[in-house]
């Protein structure tokens, strides 16, 4: 998202629902009986879909659960064949499909929003759909959600968001399933996801799918947040990549790289657990541009019905298309809760809004932004990469803990025209490895996460 002033597409979708409301873990852990994870002082569930037995607890029609170090699902068998007209190249083609459904996850946080994340595999010739339905408080259903269709190549399909989807009760805004209005008091209880595995026919060539699952959370409205009393002085050694240098560049990807924030920290942490592209993936980009990662990663973010590489749940699945990563899309409590990640060595990458008045040093103001967050300082303030920097030697900054622990948690805020804008109440994405530590286990499941 652009680090400009003025209204982005998500913020605009955001807004909507706001007048609305107003009018995995290694083996060892797979093995544990499932406990829902909680975060967010009780205002966050998430549930994950990760082990073998995970897998074969779900409805399976032409899928079968792979057992191994890293356990997962693949088709086994046609489950029927379709014709999808892609809406953005305007072919037809047939394919043939297999899908597996969750058993009903209730919510621990009768939720107002949930975002689904997924971790697969799509070799050329493969795609994959996920949908979500889900039970309100009244007893009554919701559709099925098409949540996103992707691949992580462009070769079979267009990666993309639906539009349009809605019962009049919640709406599906890009990424994130909404409740039109929240103060009415009517809530998500339950859902359940549903993956379809796509493959050109005749063949046997397979997704595979490593992880699924979804972030329910009711956020209250608010426009402060207090901050949290610093408890840690540490700073993570993660790489640093500047958006702003590639200005210009691949304007059929979102502009080019003045709205790469989301894709720049994505490749900054992908890169910190020892990742990088190969050159094969990066062969099409200009010689003579700088950090030609970031452009793949704006490329393989991109979502063609958004227009742009600001989806969270195509950047958390552009992360697990490295070796042995793992990325959710989850929202935290507080700067405690980054402590208690950057401890453990994982870095996040939050998402953020504010005027230039509201953040010392950013220089800048914001309708949507995403920073890595990669440490503390001995006071407690907060080392920040972000991309919005002239360069990549500028991109470490430090900024006030008050002010931006505030700006990241808030779901109300007043903007440059002295309207009320949304904030996104604490979103982040976290990329960590397929087979954490035991210390990157506790940390991660004391934020919510397994």
């Amino acid at each position: 998202m652009s680090s400009a002033e003025q209204p982005s597409r998500r913020t605009v979708l955001a807004a909507a629902v706001a007048a609305a409301a107003v009018g995995a873990t290694g083996p060892a852990a797979a093995a544990a009986p499932h406990r829902p994870a909680r975060a967010h002082g009780g205002l966050v569930d998430n549930r994950a879909w990760t082990s073998y037995a995970d897998w074969r607890g779900g409805t399976a029609r032409g899928t079968r659960a792979v057992p191994g170090a890293r356990p997962g699902l693949v088709i086994i068998a046609r489950a029927g064949t379709t014709d999808y007209t892609d809406p953005h190249t305007g072919k037809t083609a047939t394919w043939e499909y297999a899908t597996w459904t969750s058993p009903v996850h209730r919510l621990s946080v009768p939720a107002t929003e949930v975002i689904a994340s997924w971790n697969a595999h799509t070799p050329a010739g493969t795609w994959l759909q996920v949908e979500l339905s889900g039970t309100y408080s009244d007893g009554t259903a919701t559709p099925w959600y098409v949540m996103g269709r992707w691949a992580s190549g462009e070769q079979d399909i267009r990666r993309t968001s639906v539009d349009d989807q809605s019962d009049g009760r919640s709406s599906i805004w890009t990424d994130t399933f909404a409740i039109d209005d929240a103060a009415s008091g009517l809530r998500l209880v339950s859902y359940r996801l549903r993956l379809t595995l796509y493959r050109r026919p005749g063949t046997r060539l397979t997704p595979t799918v490593w992880r699924l699952g979804a972030m329910g959370s009711d956020i209250p409205d608010r426009f402060t947040v207090p901050a949290s009393t610093p408890g840690l002085a540490q700073e993570l050694r993660v790489p640093r990549y500047s958006q702003e240098i590639h200005a210009g560049q691949y304007p059929e990807y979102d502009n080019g790289g003045e709205a790469w924030c989301s894709p720049t920290s994505s490749q900054m942490i992908i890169e910190y657990w020892g990742r990088k592209p190969t050159a094969e993936q990066l062969a099409w980009v200009d010689p003579g541009y700088a950090d030609p990662q970031v452009c793949l990663a704006a490329r393989s973010t991109f979502d063609y019905q958004y227009d742009g590489c600001g989806n969270w749940p195509f950047n958390a699945a552009y992360a697990a298309t490295y070796k042995d990563l793992q990325g959710v899309v989850t929202r935290l409590g507080s700067l405690t809760d980054l402590e208690t990640l950057i401890a453990a060595g994982i870095p996040a990458i939050t998402s953020q809004s504010f005027l230039k008045t509201e953040l010392t040093g950013a220089g800048y103001g914001t309708s949507g932004h995403l920073m890595t967050v990669i440490g503390f300082t001995a006071e407690g303030d907060v080392i920040a990469n972000d991309p919005a920097s002239p360069s990549d030697d500028a991109v470490r900054r430090v900024y006030k803990r008050s002010e931006w622990e505030n700006i990241w948690l808030r779901t109300k805020r007043y903007n440059a025209s002295g309207g009320v804008s949304s904030g996104t109440g604490g979103v982040c994405y976290l990329y960590f490895p397929a087979h954490p530590s035991p210390r990157q286990l506790k940390a991660l499941a004391a934020v919510g996460v397994r």
